[in-house]
């Protein structure tokens, strides 16, 4: 959602018991479905205050009365209203103005009103025709739930439960009333948000009204054909399943269509643009931009099931995710870890900036890497897949992406905001890339300095943070740039954007980073040259398409050769690892530590070596870690710190301050984790000092960051008690099948799903 979207903080999630009780008596303006819900919701909630309701339809009222949901009622407003402490209108929209001008004279003076109504503009308009303001008393609101019952007989205590209620508060209302209103709704068990009256009429233009007239009239239109009871006969669950809304009450739409007319007519004219370019892809048998329509809207509604469900970090809010590790077990077998995620970015951005189709083998299906997927596919990139980690790319070419219908996300991964910088400072078109809470308080400034050194206009949020806000149609200039820290990142930035720039690009590494950009660039026909510490290309070439097959990726590797190298008895095989030079600096430190760790079976897979990793428990001793290994092993140093804490002696690490500007300071987080469990250490400005010894259980939380959540699982394999481990819902991005894969080899983990954070377990 857009910023100025907000969840209604804890009344979304925790009733106010005290509030509602307070509440002398409540009346319900229209006692019908949505209204004698509510009274049900509220009885079965507990609510013994008074529940009174007013209807033009005096059997109504009896009924309620019968049902118990209601105390009393009338069809008259004037024997109801006096006393009354919470109205809450439920009347079709167009007749909410009448209801108001009679409420209006009739209201105590601490009386609270809010409405149902699916249409806010045209209620706040209404309201300021009759008190000439928007009271600060009135707050509006709307119920995201139905059915296509009607009257007070289709109550249903659960009506509202686990389903958003917008409220829409003006900037003047009252926070006493919208604390009663959202007391109101969190004791039916709904889920509270807040937007701007505008903001919800747009949304709901969209998301509800459009799909209800798409389906009146579609239902409408197949009535009025001659042979529409075979039609109707042979008609197949999906048809049902999209027409069932076609059932709803006509008297209600057809308010809600006049109320809401602007933003309905402005999002019927999108969707008849896009028909129309459905209609002109059959017609002219364009297959491919079928495809590439059929395949956005299959991940959007994957995407958008995920928000039902809340089991992906995409969500309005992020829950905490907390697991639970248990000390003990071995770590055996023959696995084979997630693909590489950084190979899974750049096989997705330069399959599509090449000619032709790409095939990609191994593709991460982590979150962070489908974001990048579906940021491709908003600039339209036709890709097929994923599908058990197979991806088929219809490159556009260099020039050939079109600009996005909004900012592009690209969730909590810096590598992607990082290099799209440098592939969208080239473009046409103005962008904007954003992500998670986590991803906008790491700096971009080191991407965004030199990019603009070669004629970028990039604007940023304070201190140099995302969001990035890039201008298009910029001619850029090739530099020759020397890297102040050693960073994948910033020279894949700046090699991206060399491809679009006038001249030679060159970035000079104070150490060797991973390859992985220039490897790939190459492999796709476009020549990139290196001597010594010096990476370049010349702008104005092209990429030829070619099979991408990803390795399984070292840094989730990381975490089991760990394990392994830490738990007596363990003997375990990774397989098809990528062991790119750039990337062994974990392997090489864990050899100097004394591990048992043998390299078989190397091979090279699409110009990239791979092989199977085989590691048996050997006992570790402590080293100072050498500085030239630092930056090939940047990503695994969280699982490392457990080894150090679990080796004899002192594990010294130095020159490693590009960790504190990861997902997390992974230096003062880890250390803080390490602090928990007991595990004797001292952190210096640019590393850690580790003491190997014995260390207990207790309560971590990672902040968010996936590796140090997956560390300290591994630490419990040799932990005196259990370790339960806060914040874990980002393992996603990286590694989305860890627990299961860990319990697998022989470690107990587990998730416990989503609980408060420090919330003790059960």
């Amino acid at each position: 959602m857009r910023q100025e979207d907000q969840r209604l903080g804890e009344a979304a999630s925790v009733a106010e018991p005290a509030l509602l009780a307070s509440e002398r008596r409540i009346l319900l303006v229209g006692l019908g479905l949505i209204g004698g819900s509510l009274a049900a919701a509220l009885r079965a909630a507990g609510h013994r205050g008074e529940i009174l309701a007013c209807d033009r339809d005096s059997n109504e009222i009896c009924l309620g009365q019968r049902m118990k949901l209601i105390d009393g009622g009338s069809t008259r407003l004037a024997a109801l209203v006096p006393g009354a402490s919470l109205v809450v209108l439920c009347v079709p929209v167009m007749a909410m103005q009448g209801v108001m001008a009679e409420l209006a004279p009739l209201l105590d003076d601490d009386a609270v009103v809010t409405d149902v109504g699916s249409t806010k503009g045209a209620i706040r308009d209404a309201a300021i025709d009759v008190f000439d303001r928007m009271p600060p008393w009135l707050i509006l609101g709307h119920p995201i739930a139905g059915s296509e019952k009607s009257g007070v007989a289709a109550a249903n205590p659960e009506l509202y439960r686990d389903h958003k209620v917008i409220l829409t508060p003006e900037p003047d209302s009252d926070p006493q009333a919208i604390a009663r209103v959202s007391a109101l709704w969190a004791a039916c068990g709904a889920e509270l948000l807040e937007m701007s009256v505008t903001r919800h009429d747009e949304v709901l233009a969209r998301t509800s009204h459009l799909p209800h007239l798409l389906a009146f009239s579609l239902v409408d239109s197949l009535a009025r054909q001659d042979e529409r009871l075979e039609i109707f006969r042979y008609a197949a669950g999906g048809f049902r399943d999209f027409t069932r809304i076609a059932g709803s009450d006509p008297l209600m739409w057809r308010d809600v269509y006049l109320a809401n007319r602007d933003a309905v007519l402005e999002a019927l004219d999108e969707f008849e643009a896009g028909v129309a370019r459905v209609r002109a892809a059959v017609a002219t048998g364009d297959g491919e931009a079928m495809l590439g329509i059929f395949t956005r809207a299959s991940h959007a509604r994957h995407y958008f099931n995920t928000l039902l469900t809340q089991t992906s970090y995409q969500t309005m809010e992020q829950q905490n995710v907390r697991y639970r590790a248990l000390p003990g077990g071995q770590v055996q077998g023959r696995i084979r870890v997630p693909g590489d995620k950084s190979m899974s970015h750049r096989s997705i951005m330069l399959g599509a900036l090449a000619t032709g189709v790409t095939e990609v083998e191994g593709f991460l299906e982590g979150e962070d890497s489908l974001a990048t997927l579906q940021a491709f596919r908003d600039m339209g990139v036709v890709i097929e897949g994923p599908h058990q980690g197979r991806v088929t790319i219809h490159g556009v070419g260099l020039n050939g992406l079109k600009q996005p219908p909004g900012p592009l996300y690209v969730g909590n991964s810096g590598t992607a905001m990082r290099l799209f910088a440098g592939l969208l400072a080239g473009q046409a078109f103005d962008s904007e890339l954003t992500g998670d809470a986590s991803l906008t308080k790491r700096p971009m400034d080191r991407v965004a300095n030199p990019l603009r050194e070669m004629g970028a206009v990039i604007d940023t949020a304070e201190n140099g943070r995302p969001p990035l806000r890039i201008h298009g149609s910029q001619p850029l200039k090739g530099i020759r740039y020397e890297m102040p820290m050693a960073s994948a990142q910033v020279k894949s930035c700046l090699l991206l954007a060399g491809l679009y720039a006038e001249g030679e690009t060159r970035a000079i590494e104070p150490a060797p980073t991973r390859d992985h950009t220039e490897r790939m660039l190459n492999g796709f026909g476009y020549k990139v040259e290196r001597e010594g510490a010096e990476a370049w290309l010349t702008g104005g070439g092209s990429l030829s398409a070619c099979p991408i097959d990803v390795p399984a990726d070292i840094s989730s590797a990381t975490f089991f050769l760990v394990a392994a190298a830490i738990t007596p008895g363990s003997d375990l095989v990774l397989e098809h690892v990528g062991i790119n030079p750039t990337r062994i600096g974990v392997i090489n430190i864990l050899k100097a530590m004394g591990a048992n760790l043998l390299v078989s079976n190397e091979r090279e897979v699409g110009g990239e070596p791979v092989a199977d990793l085989h590691i048996r428990y050997a006992p570790l001793k402590g080293i100072d870690i050498p500085e030239d290994q630092v930056p090939l092993a940047i990503d695994e140093f969280p699982a490392l710190f457990i080894a150090a804490a679990n080796a004899e002696g002192m594990t010294r690490l130095r020159g490693a301050e590009e960790l504190r500007v990861k997902e997390s300071d992974r230096i003062q987080v880890m250390a803080d984790g390490l602090a928990q469990l007991g595990i004797v250490h001292e952190v210096v400005a640019d590393g850690i000092d580790i003491r190997g010894g014995a260390y207990g259980g207790g309560l971590v939380d990672s902040h968010g960051d996936h590796r140090i959540a997956m560390a300290f699982s591994v630490a419990a394999l040799r932990a005196q008690g259990e370790i339960l481990i806060d914040d874990c819902a980002n393992v996603a991005t990286s590694f989305p099948n860890f627990v299961a894969l860990a319990t697998e080899v022989g470690m107990q983990v587990e998730s416990l799903g989503a609980v408060a954070p420090g919330e003790e377990a059960s």
